[in-house]
Parts: C-alpha cells; sequence; structure tokens
C-alpha cells in the first residue's frame, strides 16, 4: 500500500501544506473578529430587530498553525454554530474571518479554496454520511468535486482507509448503515484528509462513541496531526477530552468567550467563575474531592433576552452591582491568558477586584 503522503506530494492539485503557508509561523492560521449570529426575530420598522436568538454574539479568538484550540461551554452556548461560521456553512451577520493573512470570501481567497483547506467533521456520523455512496465514493467526492480524475480519487480513498485503520479490501464497497458508530467516524476523518486541509474543525467529534473506541479515535487524531501538520479546532463537553488533546481552550457562555488561555492554566487554576464551576462540576473518583455545594445554580439565561452586563452575573456568587449594568471585555490577565470578568481588571469597580487571581482558588 502507498503512503497517502507520499501521494498528495506528488498531486500538483494538492500542494504541500507546507508550501501554503503564506505568512509563516508568528501569523495565526485562523483570526475570527466581531463574529455575530443572531437566528429569527422580527425587523421593526426603525431597522432594529426583536426577538432573535443571539447564538453568537460578538466573539474573537485565533488558533496558531499547529496547535488544538479546545472549546467548551454548556449546550447552548454558541459553540457548534461557531463552528459552522468558520465553516462558511452558514454565513455570519457580522465579522471578519481570516485564514493565514487572507481574507475568507475575497478575491484571493474565495469559498472554493477556503473549503479546500478547512474541513470539518460532524458530531454524527450516521447523518453526515450519504447512505447512498459507498465508503470508497463518500472518501473520493471531495477530490473528484476539485478536479482530481475518478481513478486517483478512489486510489487515495484507499489510502486514507489503510491510513484511518479501516483496511480498503474490506470497508471501501460498503455502505454506511454496515458500519459500527466508530468506523463511521473513522470514514468521516478519512472524508475530512481527503484535500489535505491544513485547519480540521471537530464538532463533538468522539461524543457519541463508546469510550474504549473514543480513546482509539482520539489517539488517531492525534496520530494524523503530528503526520499531516494539522491544525484543529476541537469543540466538546468533556473536559477530560479537552485536557487530553488542546494546547489552549476557549471557554464559552451564552454566545460570548468567557476565557481563553493555555489549557494547563484555564484547567488547573481558572481566573472566571463560570470556568471554575465547569471544572468543579466534573465526576471525580477521589472521595477527598467531593462536591459538598453545587458549582453552579440556575439555568443559562434566554438568548432571545439576554441579561444586561455580564450574562453571567445572573448565576455568578461573586456578582455585584456594576456586573449588571457593564460588560467586561476580554482582557489580558498575564501573557496569552484572557478572562472576560470585571474582578480581573483593576479599576474596573468591582468589589473584588484587587483579589481577583484568587478567585478560583
Amino acid at each position: 500500500m502507498t503512503v497517502l503522503a507520499h501521494d498528495l506530494a506528488h498531486d500538483p492539485a494538492f500542494p504541500d501544506p507546507t508550501l501554503r503557508d503564506r505568512g509563516g509561523p508568528a501569523q495565526p492560521l485562523l483570526s475570527v473578529t466581531g463574529l455575530v449570529k443572531h437566528f429569527g426575530g422580527k425587523r421593526r420598522w426603525r431597522g432594529e430587530t426583536k426577538g432573535a436568538v443571539r447564538a453568537v454574539d460578538g466573539v474573537d479568538f485565533a488558533i496558531a498553525k499547529g496547535e488544538t484550540l479546545g472549546i467548551v461551554g454548556e449546550s447552548g452556548c454558541g459553540k457548534s454554530t461557531t463552528a459552522r461560521l468558520v465553516m462558511q456553512i452558514i454565513p455570519p451577520d457580522a465579522g471578519e474571518i481570516v485564514f493565514d493573512g487572507e481574507e475568507v470570501g475575497s478575491r484571493a481567497l474565495d469559498l472554493t479554496a477556503y473549503r479546500r483547506e478547512v474541513q470539518m467533521v460532524f458530531q454524527d456520523s450516521y447523518a453526515s454520511l450519504n447512505p447512498r455512496l459507498t465508503v470508497e465514493d463518500t472518501i473520493a467526492f471531495g477530490p473528484r468535486v476539485h478536479g482530481t480524475p475518478r481513478r486517483e480519487a478512489t486510489g487515495r480513498a484507499h489510502d486514507l482507509l489503510a491510513r484511518v485503520g479501516l483496511e480498503p479490501g474490506r470497508f471501501a464497497g460498503r455502505y454506511p448503515h454496515e458500519l459500527s458508530g466508530g468506523q463511521r467516524q473513522r470514514i468521516n476523518i478519512a472524508r475530512a484528509l481527503a484535500l489535505q486541509p491544513r485547519l480540521v474543525i471537530l464538532d463533538e467529534a468522539v461524543s457519541a462513541l463508546d469510550k474504549s473506541v473514543e480513546a482509539q479515535v482520539l489517539n488517531l487524531l492525534l496520530d494524523l496531526k503530528a503526520e499531516f501538520g494539522l491544525t484543529y479546532m476541537f469543540i466538546s463537553h468533556d473536559l477530560n477530552v479537552v485536557r487530553f488533546m488542546a494546547d489552549r481552550v476557549m471557554v464559552m457562555y451564552l454566545g460570548k468567550v468567557a476565557e481563553v488561555g493555555p489549557s494547563d492554566v484555564i484547567l488547573n487554576n481558572p481566573s472566571h467563575p463560570y470556568t471554575a464551576a465547569l471544572l468543579a462540576s466534573m465526576p471525580s473518583m477521589d472521595p477527598d474531592n467531593r462536591t459538598e455545594e453545587a458549582p453552579l445554580y440556575g439555568d443559562p439565561p434566554n438568548p432571545i433576552d439576554p441579561p444586561p452586563g455580564c450574562r453571567f452575573h445572573t448565576r455568578c456568587r461573586f456578582t455585584s452591582a456594576i456586573c449588571a449594568n457593564r460588560e467586561p471585555p476580554l482582557a489580558a490577565v498575564a501573557g496569552p491568558h484572557a478572562v472576560a470578568c470585571l474582578m480581573t481588571q483593576p479599576g474596573s469597580g468591582h468589589p473584588q477586584a484587587a483579589a481577583s487571581r484568587e478567585v478560583a482558588a
């Protein structure tokens, strides 16, 4: 069996990823600024929209080349919508997406070229596959759309099947309903790699798998990242999985970024009360580390009418009067660690601002 990396390196339609690096390692692979997406609502005669669901409401982040950014938060916080906006599956209402120095959708980087560079693996491994296509046709479909002859695309599909641990002779002619959940997700990963992307978005890609299969797929993702020089945007509700996979972590709450920084800092010494509550909710096998008090009370507010000021203040045990009147900006507290909380910002007017570094303690 030939090696996939060798095949792609000699395919003129798919140049080596290192040759596509336009700005060097210092330039982020992906930069997102002011990303906004509201669903529904009614437009009034004055121009404003009422009753819209603010799924993503001003999100800023960047992903460096070769790193894994883990995105965590409660259901409904905007994680998957952010992924679909970055992938351009749904159009944003506002904001700018820049990929390796080029604005997405511009003349320099149209959507056809962008989607060759960025691919996505979805949570539902069965719903994201066409039940009428065989495994080899599923994987070869993308390259064929982008101009690769059928024979070469099929050969690439077989190479990718072998790389994700599925014997082509056994699996190439099968249909999705003949595969297990773990096998289907491996097919989705192989399909995402068929265009030799530089960024792979993984939206809850292992959450529906058994734990033993989940561990195999996570190890496979790490191996593929190292072999092909990939960058991951990894979305998950499982903080243990994020701890294993991510170099940096971004915490979202009600359509906004609450905290972002290196994974060891975020997961061991968080500065935002919401991040601390998420970590406290993780089950522990240590009998001396029992949860005596609920880390968080109540449900998230309605995204149609979010609370003013800090959106977390209605559930925060450190809330103050200023939290309901002033929205905290996402500001750096130490190097690449940034937090959207008034307690971490000196001079913000919060009574505990001076003691902000001891929030998680």
